[in-house]
């Protein structure tokens, strides 16, 4: 990952970015940013889903190591998530936006309980 601007002490944090709701074209530039430059990107696979697969997002995100977590991934190993953005950046990609769906509020509230700086970058949704 590129070099973080202008301080020299850089807070880690837990990016939770919206990815809209068809294809790997809907994330946010600010999102494609940030996935492009994590340590680790995790996909949250069950609450929706897109239009195209892991293969066509690892492409246009320039990845080949997004992690797909299921829903017990998600609800019994949330920590294997936002534990490692204590130390290195992380992106937890959501279909839609990502505080239409409790479990990524649950995650938000645990990480921070756990000292995680979180960040949401949001996008397109169904939900009203």
């Amino acid at each position: 990952p590129p070099p973080h601007p202008s301080s020299t002490q850089y807070t880690m944090v837990l990016y939770i970015i919206g990815l809209g709701l068809h294809d790997e074209k809907d994330v946010t530039v600010r999102g494609l940013e940030l996935i492009k430059s994590s340590t680790k990107v995790f996909l949250e696979a069950y609450t929706s889903v897109l239009s195209v697969g892991k293969d066509r997002l690892e492409s246009f995100y320039g990845r080949t190591d997004i992690v797909i977590a299921d829903r017990d991934f998600v609800e019994c190993h949330a920590e294997d998530i936002y534990l490692p953005a204590k130390e290195a950046d992380v992106a937890f990609l959501i279909v839609g936006d990502p505080v239409c769906a409790t479990t990524h509020s649950d995650i938000m509230i645990r990480a921070r309980e756990e000292g995680v700086t979180v960040e949401v970058v949001h996008n397109a949704s169904a939900m009203g």
